[in-house]
């Protein structure tokens, strides 16, 4: 039972929460969240949404590009506007006027993205190989950024917490998300638009995290995320006694490295027991986005997924979470364009040729657009430093599957599988000009009605692949790059590299 004093303290913390989220004052001036701001970049195209909070009933107006529009806040005091679409340009001026008037100034108007996932998407600009280079010369006024900082919540929150939208500049992009950066410096070099990147990610999470509890909720498939969170709670006392005595003999090697001179220890990594709750980053890091009009989301995440307790699963879950982020926005299905997992010498039981197999179904969606890594990982390092091609290949996403170019923006993608004497015929889409890499097609595996895989001679011919072993005299199915850090070569003449694939599934 609760105690007096403890209801007393528990409805204080309430109350101080509803309200922080705008660090609104106690006379209740208007206030607009953290992502209306200066520098900020508006979405072209799409009504112009401005909200926040007021007084409740106090008359509230918004100016923007010669156009006011009121709106009066309910009872809680929230108030929402929507201004007419617009073209790209500016830099432009809002007025937000109650009692007190808020100006935001440099504004441009332009394509937004958010850029979310784990730690390969928030690699930052100052980790990669020509890193001095790249940020140098990263003087790009019309590329705004924006990052959340990382927070869970156990409901979804009304605002982030932020530095604010900046220019991008040396200065600025140091901290950013290198696929993010590369990826928006090219489409703003090919489109001549403003881009806005709202960064919104965190290294070691899963999935489900960053899907929503009413989404979770609704499929019984998903019961096990739930019992797995269960299973982490129930051990979570004994986890912490555990992670307690690990840093106290880190603290020691530590001393005892520098005493001898050598070189100090790495820090043993560990989930964030927070950050892993089911919906905890959806609701602390993307509801509070969802009410900014946006162009479409980049996605990189799945390593955290690749477990044999997680990976089953991760075809329904990471669908089901496009779906989620898309309702959540009330949109349509905007462009949800995503990075397939880099290969990589993972754990024996890691099963990333499945989690590749799960990102290359989700394929099935209307608008969605994966960037094939499998050329460009590193064996040894799960973080490989090439993001400049893993931005590229997602803008050449953007600019087919968003803004309807005629251009090669996918490696080969497996279409269908037919039957040939002793042998399968493997037909690809965006397989114009199939080519190996080096002297011999390699990477595909087939197996007999026993399921066991065989490596399998492979041949081009036009727009398809021919494969056959002398082991498996009736093959009924076929896999390619069917390792975590596998020896594939098929490409098309543009140079993208085939998805690992397992068909039928």
């Amino acid at each position: 039972m609760i105690r007096k004093h403890q209801r007393s303290v528990l409805q204080i913390a309430l109350a101080l929460t509803t309200l922080a989220w705008l660090a609104i004052p106690v006379r209740a001036d208007v206030a607009v969240p953290a992502l209306l701001a200066d520098h900020m970049v508006v979405q072209r195209g799409l009504p112009v949404h401005v909200w926040g909070m007021a007084a409740p009933h106090e008359a509230v107006s918004v100016t923007f590009r010669g156009e006011t529009k009121s709106a009066t806040p309910d009872d809680d005091g929230r108030w929402s506007i929507y201004l007419s679409p617009g073209e790209a340009g500016g830099p432009f001026q809002m007025t937000i006027k109650a009692t007190n008037t808020i100006v935001l100034n440099d504004i441009l108007v332009g394509d937004v993205w958010v850029a979310s996932g784990q730690s390969n998407m928030e690699f930052p600009m100052t980790a990669l190989a020509n890193a001095q280079t790249e940020i140098a010369a990263a003087q790009s006024p019309k590329i705004r950024l924006f990052m959340v900082k990382h927070k869970p919540a156990d409901y979804p929150l009304e605002n982030v917490e932020s530095k604010g939208w900046a220019a991008c500049t040396p200065e600025t992009v140091a901290d950013s998300s290198a696929v993010a950066y590369f990826f928006a410096r090219h489409l703003q070099q090919k489109l001549g638009v403003p881009i806005g990147l709202v960064e919104s990610f965190w290294g070691g999470t899963a999935a489900e995290s960053w899907t929503s509890l009413h989404a979770l909720s609704a499929d019984a498939a998903f019961m096990p995320v739930f019992a797995a969170r269960a299973r982490t709670l129930a051990g979570e006392s004994t986890t912490v006694l555990h992670q307690q005595r690990e840093e106290h003999e880190y603290q020691q090697a530590v001393e005892q490295a520098k005493a001898e001179g050598k070189p100090l220890p790495g820090r043993q990594w560990h989930p964030d027991f927070a950050a892993w709750a089911p919906a905890a980053l959806y609701n602390g890091m993307i509801a509070p986005l969802t009410p900014l009009a946006i162009r479409g989301a980049i996605w990189y995440q799945g390593e955290s997924n690749s477990g044999p307790d997680r990976a089953p699963l991760y075809a329904r879950l990471f669908q089901t979470m496009i779906r989620d982020w898309r309702n959540a926005w009330g949109e349509g299905d905007f462009p949800f364009l995503f990075v397939q997992i880099a290969n990589w010498n993972t754990a024996p039981d890691g099963m990333w040729p499945e989690v590749r197999d799960a990102q290359r179904q989700a394929l099935a969606l209307k608008n969605t657009g994966m960037a094939v890594t499998i050329d460009i990982g590193d064996a040894v390092d799960i973080h490989p430093k090439n993001k400049q091609d893993v931005g590229l290949r997602l803008a050449l996403a953007a600019r087919a599957i968003a803004f309807g170019e005629k251009l090669e923006w996918s490696g080969p993608l497996v279409r269908q599988v037919t039957q040939e004497e002793h042998a399968l015929r493997v037909w690809f889409d965006h397989a114009g000009g199939l080519t190996a890499k080096g002297a011999e097609l390699t990477g595909f595996e087939v197996a007999g009605p026993d399921g066991k895989y065989s490596p399998a001679e492979a041949k081009i011919e036009g727009e398809s692949v021919v494969v056959s072993s002398a082991a498996v005299p009736t093959p009924v199915s076929v896999r390619y790059g069917w390792a975590a850090n596998p020896n594939c070569n098929l490409f098309n003449k543009e140079g993208l590299p085939a998805s690992p694939f397992q068909a039928p599934e």
